[in-house]
């Protein structure tokens, strides 16, 4: 029985390294065409599509000016999670397991904060920003 899974490994391998990269890429390219095709069959013109992908002011999404404070506050809880959760495996000997809870407890902690942040920076200005987009 080693011998057959000492065999398929290599083939796994092989498939897993080529063939996952291989689907991204091909959905990828799949999907953007999927989408252009759409915008044609709702009536634009392959220049218009054209225009729409290449002109730098998108109409996509509104722009989020508290992107900066939303990273800022993650990578800092993140590095808290990291420290607490490494001080906290040293002193009282926890297994991995609690150390990622730990972790993610802390950028849980985090998307709150800013939530609450953003919230009242929003209620403030009321209504000037009201449609901030989460990137």
């Amino acid at each position: 029985m080693d011998h057959v899974i000492e065999q398929t490994i290599p083939i796994f391998g092989i498939i897993f390294t080529f063939g996952i990269p291989g689907i991204i890429i091909f959905w990828a390219i799949y999907s953007k065409h999927r989408e252009r095709m759409r915008l044609i069959e709702k009536g634009l013109t392959p220049e218009e599509v054209k225009n729409y992908f290449s002109s730098p002011d998108k109409v996509a999404r509104p722009h989020n000016p508290y992107r900066a404070l939303k990273w800022g506050i993650l990578l800092l809880f993140l590095g808290a999670g990291i420290f607490i959760a490494n001080v906290l495996e040293q002193k009282m000997d926890f297994n991995d397991g609690i150390t990622f809870g730990v972790v993610l407890l802390f950028l849980g902690a985090g998307f709150i904060t800013y939530f609450l942040m953003v919230k009242g920076k929003i209620e403030n200005t009321s209504g000037s920003s009201s449609n901030i987009s989460n990137n």
